[in-house]
Formats: structure tokens, C-alpha cells, sequence
């Protein structure tokens, strides 16, 4: 299906969200992202960015803000149950990424940098979201929470893992989710641990916590393996407090303080450890991009990569051809490359029983403390397309 150049309405405001208006706007279409929050979240967990999606965000020109946003992260440390130091690593010996070219930064701060470069010439609407969609021969009829009609040529969902776009075109979620055996809970929490620019690791068969000291900020994790996931709590915090302190009861090292935390924080977040499997990305004049596509879990380290690669790869697509495929046929081989990666994250990070818990320590006790002079072979695997001229539309 060819679609002429025109208005688009993308749902989402974090990362794959401004960076396809990004590069929607850049190809001559009208923009619109529509944000179900009011504004901006700022902070957040670190991110990385790295490999292909370096070279997209050296083409929008934000590298440089990236990288002087960089928080350099100096040092992993693995404990054991007992809190005993198992290994400390350099962090790209665990994430694959290589030091002194792969940026990590902020989730708010990437999120801020992709808003400062759209917000003058991309229509945001914070505070709503699509409730229905309705496409039709000319276009597609959005009605939004709010009340409010409009009209688009394309829409995008940009809107995560639990995408409501994606829900609205082709059906249910636990369809197309491939849950990966875990739950977390992310929170921040005050630094009174002597932490700076590191993460330390504790693990226990089938738990594992974390404190992640950015500068200032203090991040707290709490990693659960569970058979069956815990959907039936993911829209009750209070069942979410219950469960995971319920998991970690009976845990020392810093774990009662982070429980202790847990229950005080005001930006708690719940969820299961899970990708997203599609057979298609799109269908009529509807797209979908980053985790809304084909979340890949925090367990590669790749999502924000895949939505950076992905935005660029869509809207050229869509400039070129007036069409989703080539967007699919392109970068479906990249992305399945790295979300196969979750397979080497949850043996180094996560190891259910205590025989692989074991495992794993013996080989983090043989890395090198040195940072690794490559990257994994994942990372680059899609070379990017140059820049081509717009789409002019079909006679």
C-alpha cells in the first residue's frame, strides 16, 4: 500500500516517539505526538546508546548533547548472597558496549534532547491519548480520551510495550508477548550507600537486586524470577509492594533498606520482563516503532537503540517507497539480532538456580577489569541506509 506524503499522528512522547517526528518532519510530513502524560519525564534509569543508533543520532546532530550528557559508569560489582564481592567488572565486559564511543545517559535526558530537537516544528499534545481508530480509503479517524476528533493520514505508535496503538490494530498484547520468566520493580531511593558513577549486582538464585548510583540519584531494582507471570498485579502498586517484598523477605545485605524504599517511593515501576514478537509492524496506514514494535527487554540493554535505528528506518521508508515494507524488510534481521542478545543477559545478570548462579560467577571472576575493544557483533549489524530524497507521492 502506497501512502502520499501528509499529516501523521504519533503516539508517544519518549524516545521512539520524538525521533520518528524527528525524521518524519525532516522528509516534508506534518507531525503530531499525542503524550498520555502531562508533560515530559525527566530523569530515569540510565540508557544506552550504541552501535547503529550512534550513527542515527550523529544525522539528527545530538550526539554532541548526548555525549556531554554521558554518565560514564565506572565500575560493576557482583556480591553474592551473603554480600560478599564476587567480581567487579567494567561495565562494557557485561553490556557489550565499547568504552569511549557508546554514550550512556539518562532516560530523561535522551527524551529532553529528542523534544528540544522537534518541539518547534512538531504539534505535541501532552496529557491524551488515542482511545479509538478508525482507518478508512483517505485516511484514519482518531477519536482521543479527551473527547477530540481528528484526522491523519498515518498514524505511529511509539507508545511501549503496552501499546495501546498496537492493541487497537492487531489485538491483545499477551498475543504477540513473549514473557522472559521475570518481574522487576524500579524506583529511586536516597544514596546513603557511599555510591558514585556504579552499579553494584546482588544475586540469589532466582532474585537479584541492584543500586545503580547516577551522579546525584540513587536507582533501586528488584529482580524477581517467577514461573508464571504476575500480570494480575501490574495495576495494583500496592499488590506490586506486596509482592516483591513478600519475594525478599527473608534477604539481608542492603535488601530491607531498598524493600523500605520501595514502599516509600513516589515513582515506583512494576512490570514484567517481557519482548514484543509481531509478524508485521504495520498494517494499512498504521506503523509501529521501538518497544510498541519489538521490545526487546532491558535484559539486551537494547531498547533505545532499536527505537533510534527503527525511527530512522520508518520515516525513510515512508519518504522513499510512501510505504511501511521496506521499514520491515530492513530492519527486522538487526532487530531479531539483538533481541537474541536477552539470551546472554539473563545468564550473566539473572540465573535462576543455584548451579547457574555458580556458573556465572566463575566467568565474571575470569573478565577482565580492562573494558573490551569491541563491541558485540549485534550492535552493528545493520549498517544505516544514506539519506535520500523525499518521497514525492504516486501519480
Amino acid at each position: 500500500m502506497n501512502i502520499v506524503k501528509g499529516t501523521v499522528l504519533v503516539s508517544g512522547a519518549s524516545i521512539a516517539g520524538p525521533a520518528v517526528a524527528f525524521w518524519l518532519r525532516r522528509h516534508g510530513f506534518s507531525v503530531t505526538v499525542v503524550e498520555k502524560a502531562g508533560g515530559l519525564r525527566g530523569g530515569g534509569y540510565p540508557i544506552d546508546v550504541r552501535g547503529t543508533a550512534l550513527e542515527v543520532a550523529r544525522r539528527m546532530g545530538i550526539l554532541p548533547q548526548l555525549q556531554e550528557a554521558h554518565i560514564e559508569t565506572r565500575s560493576l560489582t557482583f556480591l553474592g548472597t551473603d554480600g560478599g564481592e564476587v567480581a567487579s567488572v567494567h561495565p562494557e565486559t557485561v553490556t557489550g558496549g565499547v568504552e569511549g564511543h557508546d554514550v550512556e545517559v539518562r532516560r530523561g535526558d535522551l527524551a529532553e534532547v529528542l523534544y528540544g530537537a522537534t518541539r518547534d516544528d512538531v504539534e505535541y499534545v501532552f496529557g491524551d491519548s488515542i482511545d479509538t481508530l478508525s482507518e478508512h480509503e483517505n485516511g484514519v479517524d482518531v477519536t482521543f480520551r479527551s473527547g477530540a476528533r481528528r484526522g491523519f493520514d498515518l498514524v505511529v505508535g511509539a507508545d511501549g510495550l503496552h501499546s495501546r496503538t498496537r492493541e487497537l490494530v492487531f489485538g491483545p498484547e499477551q498475543h504477540y508477548r513473549r514473557y522472559l520468566g521475570y518481574c522487576f520493580a524500579g524506583f529511586t531511593m536516597p544514596n546513603e550507600f557511599g555510591l558514585s558513577r556504579e552499579g553494584v549486582l546482588w544475586n540469589a538464585p532466582g532474585r537479584g537486586a541492584a543500586l545503580y548510583a547516577v551522579e546525584d540519584e540513587l536507582h533501586g531494582f528488584l529482580v524477581a524470577a517467577r514461573p508464571e507471570p504476575p500480570y494480575e498485579t501490574l495495576r495494583d502498586p500496592q499488590a506490586w509492594r506486596d509482592l516483591i517484598a513478600t519475594t525478599f523477605a527473608r534477604d539481608g545485605w542492603e535488601i530491607p533498606a531498598m524493600i523500605s524504599a520501595m514502599r516509600d517511593a513516589d515513582d515506583l515501576f512494576f512490570d514484567t520482563v517481557s519482548q514484543i514478537h509481531l509478524p508485521r509492524w504495520s498494517h494499512g496506514r498504521v506503523g509501529l516503532v521501538g518497544d510498541a514494535a519489538h521490545a526487546p527487554s532491558f535484559l539486551t540493554g537494547q531498547g533505545s537503540s532499536l527505537a533510534l535505528v527503527g525511527a530512522y528506518m520508518l520515516a525513510r521508508s515512508l519518504a522513499t517507497t510512501g510505504a511501511f515494507d521496506a521499514y520491515e524488510s530492513e530492519t527486522r534481521e538487526f532487530v531479531e539480532l539483538n533481541q537474541a542478545q536477552v539470551g546472554v543477559g539473563d545468564a550473566a545478570l539473572f540465573p535462576v538456580t543455584a548451579e547457574a548462579l555458580a556458573r556465572r560467577d566463575d566467568r565474571l571472576r575470569g573478565l577482565s577489569t580492562s573494558a573490551p575493544e569491541t563491541g558485540r557483533p549485534a550492535h552493528t549489524a545493520l549498517v544505516l541506509p544514506d539519506p535520500v530524497v523525499a518521497y514525492q507521492g504516486m501519480d
